[in-house]
Order: structure tokens, then sequence, then C-alpha cells
């Protein structure tokens, strides 16, 4: 229970809009997007960078902890409060004051709270995007603590790739703004301190606006559905691709058939594609994008993607066993279904790695082969950015089970799936959701101490209060 004097001092920084007391208007704020649940002593909403800052202030000299809370859309338990009822959900939902578009630098000045779609459908008009596509709809403030990347990073990158500046409220005393808004693209006078703050899960500082990149929204798109000769043939396929499309291929995203078969019986809706309703073992979801119109005398981009699938089929060794090109609005449904559909599956135990990508299918196979034997009860349903080394390897296991809510079975498989990542194939813990409470003991497990102390001592420098789900020490 937070006093009252703190409540009516923060009424008056924020005024009654920014303030959240009751629990029944809490609930949204408490609850993650998977399964993670807290209790807030309150929720704090500014609605402008100086708003932020007061409030961080108060909040740092009255030993109030912080979490900064986006779109609430992660998947780590990273923006949600812990259960004890003493922490402040700070939330950006309405910073969204400022939106400065810059046609000439293709830049964009914008709030944190912003959503992504938001941004987008006001950006089409001009022919524009903010080229990162995910599956949810997050708050930009969110995307860049987190650096997101999506399933198009293997042409545009991600979130840290795509931001010119940004300005950030520190956890100290006084609140401290420091202002990196700058919108120039060539910038080299020292450090580039914006980085500091994208990627390190909030705990850093508070990013309340920033300077995005923009990119020419795509005028023609073609896309395939890809069936590969085996696993061994995904990355020879993908080279392949890359050696004749060059810059037009866009995404190559991989779906295994336990992941598409979850999407096809939760959504009805969905078409499913494939010859006799028989899912392959692994399917790729296979874009190529231009943004022009089409010219008089060139090549339609399907004719052009049909072309270079020909060539590979009738290439030595092919690595291709079957393909189909479709409709491009039909094949993304399929793709941004799944994490819905593996969701309902079961109770659902998600993996954010990343491996060089030629060893993201040695890892699937060895899971395939020795998960029945170390956890029988799992069901593998994973898919992924095979673009960028990216692989969401989700575990569903019946809602039934035991095992479905017992608490050290879940730690004893993350526990084997993490080694096995992480020491035998060098890969990551988390490539793109950032850190978070589910992720803080494998930090602390797999990080060298001399980062971990860097870490720790540039959390005191930049915002010495309590802020954020992580610990860097």
């Amino acid at each position: 229970m937070i006093d009252q004097a703190h409540i009516a001092a923060l009424t008056g920084i924020l005024g009654d809009k920014g303030l959240v007391t009751e629990p029944r208007d809490m609930a949204a704020y408490q609850t993650g997007a998977r399964y993670d649940e807290g209790r807030a002593a309150l929720v704090l909403r500014p609605q402008t960078t100086e708003e932020v800052s007061a409030a961080v202030g108060y909040c740092v000299n009255h030993g109030i902890p912080l979490i900064a809370q986006s779109g609430n859309t992660g998947l780590v338990s990273g923006s949600t409060p812990d259960a004890s009822g003493t922490q402040a959900v700070l939330s950006l939902d309405r910073m969204t004051q400022r939106f400065d578009l810059d046609l000439d630098n293709r830049s964009l000045c914008v709030g944190a709270g912003f959503r992504l779609s938001d941004v987008n459908q006001k950006l089409e008009r001009h022919g524009l995007f903010f080229p990162i596509d995910l599956g949810a709809d997050p708050r930009l403030g969110g995307m860049l603590a987190t650096n997101t990347g999506g399933s198009r990073f293997l042409k545009y990158g991600d979130v840290r790739r795509n931001t010119l500046g940004i300005k950030v409220v520190l956890a100290d005393g006084e609140g401290t703004i420091i202002d990196l808004t700058s919108e120039l693209r060539k910038n080299n006078t020292g450090i580039d301190w914006k980085q500091l703050f994208i990627g390190t899960a909030g705990s850093f500082g508070i990013i309340t606006e920033c300077v995005l990149n923009l990119e020419p929204l795509p005028k023609q798109v073609a896309t395939a559905y890809l069936v590969p000769a085996s696993g061994a043939h995904v990355m020879p396929l993908l080279r392949a691709m890359e050696d004749r499309l060059g810059a037009y291929l866009s995404a190559f995203e991989g779906m295994s058939k336990n992941a598409v078969v979850a999407a096809l019986d939760h959504v009805p809706s969905l078409k499913n594609p494939f010859q006799g309703g028989n899912v392959p073992d692994y399917v790729i979801l296979a874009e190529l994008s231009r943004t022009w119109e089409p010219r008089a005398g060139e090549q339609p981009l399907d004719a052009v993607l049909e072309t270079v699938l020909a060539e590979i089929w009738e290439s030595q060794d092919a690595p291709l066993a079957d393909a189909f090109v479709g409709p491009a609005h039909e094949m993304w449904a399929l793709r941004h279904a799944l994490s819905e559909g593996v969701k309902h599956a079961g109770k659902l135990i998600a993996f954010d790695l990343s491996f060089r990508r030629g060893d993201i299918m040695a890892f699937c196979d060895r899971m395939k082969d020795e998960m029945p034997q170390t956890f029988a009860e799992v069901t593998i349903c994973d898919f992924g950015h095979i673009g960028d080394g990216g692989v969401h390897f989700n575990l569903v296991v019946p809602k039934d089970s035991a095992a479905a809510s017992d608490k050290d079975f879940e730690r004893r498989l993350r526990d084997w799936v993490f080694a096995i990542a992480v020491q035998d194939f060098n890969g990551s813990f988390s490539a793109e959701h950032a850190i978070g409470r589910k992720n803080q003991a494998y930090y602390d497990l797999y990080t060298h101490q001399k980062i971990k102390d860097m870490a720790h001592g540039l959390k005191v420098i930049t915002s010495p209060g309590d802020l954020g789900t992580v610990s860097f020490g």
C-alpha cells in the first residue's frame, strides 16, 4: 500500500489522468502478454518528457521502485511488476504528443508511446514505413528498449540499425533528461550514446522520444512457400536465393509442421495451402519486394521468383522439394498466426534463441532427437527468422499435464535447452526479447563477470535509482 502523501504529490505532477490507483483499473498494466502477472503499487501515465522527469525524480528520491512499461507485449516479464505490490509502473501509453515527419531526411521524430501500427498507418500516405515487422503491436519505447528485430530483419535490420536518436530520462534524483535526438545519419564525434539505452530493457533510462529511420514502402511483393528437400538443405536454399536475388529478398521465414498445424487449428479462417492438406515437416516463407511501381517491359516480381525457383530446382543436388507462389496476404496471415496458434495448443514455454545461420537446423534437429527421451511430455513448435539466425523455439506441454503447472519442470527444461544453445552451439539465450525476469538467471550464468561489472557500473552512472526488472550487477 503506497502512502497517500505520495499519491497526492504524484497527482500534482501528472494530473488526475496521469495516475491510476484502483486495482481494477491497474489490471491491464499488471498482466503481461504471456502468463506473467504481478501487483503494482500504482500506475504513472505521464504525457510529456518533463512529466516523466518530474515523476521519476520524485520516485527515486522517495525510494519508490519503477518499472517502465511500453506496449506490454514482451514475453520475458520485462515490463510487469513483481508480486510485492511496492513497484510503480510508469506507462508510456500517453506519450503520443510528438509526430514530426521529415520527408527530405526520411526520418520521424516521434513520442515513444505510439504503437507501431499507428506510426505506419500515418506514414502510409507518404509511401514510407518503419521497417520492423512484428506479430505483436508494441509501442516504440519498448521496441527500442528491447531492440526488436522481426520478420524482415534480413533486408532492413533491427531497431538499433534504424534509430537515429532518442530522448531519455535517467532514474536519478533529478530525473535528468538526456537529449540525443539528433537526426544526423553520420555523426562520428565520439561514443554513440543512444546505443547505451537501446536493447538494455529500460534499466539504464526511460526512452520518451525517438528519431527513426524510415524506408520506402514496397510497391511490389511476391511470396512463396518453399519446402526444402531436408533440414540440411535449408541453408543451401537460402544461399541460392541470396545469390540470385540480392536485395530483392526481404524475408526467409522458417515454419515447422507442428507450429503450422497449431495455427490452422486455432484460426479456422486460415486456408490450408498444402496439397491434400498435408503440412510438410518444414516450410519456408520467402518474400521478394521492390519499392517502385511496375515499369513497362519489366519482368513482374512473381515471374522473377518463379524463374529463380526453377533455376534452383534444376541445379545439382537441388535443395528444393516443392514450391508454390501465392498471394502475400494469405501467406503472411499463416505466418503471423503461428504465435497465437502455438499459445493455444497447451501450456507454452517459449525460447527466443539466436544462432549462426548455419547452426539453426542442426540445433533444431538435435532437439527433435533428444527431446522425446529427455522431456517426453513436450511438443516442439518452432518457427523463426532463418535469414538472420533467430528461432522462436516454442515448447508446448498439454494443459492437463502435471508438468504444465510444475515450476521445477519448467526450470529444468529451460536449463537444459539454454545449456545446449549457449554452450554447445555458441548461441544467444535472447535474440530479440531482451532479458527480463525470465532470463535474469541465464544472464547471470552466461555473462562474463567483467562484462557484468561494466554493465553494473553503467547502471550506477546512468540510473542509480531502482528502475527496471533486470539486475546488471
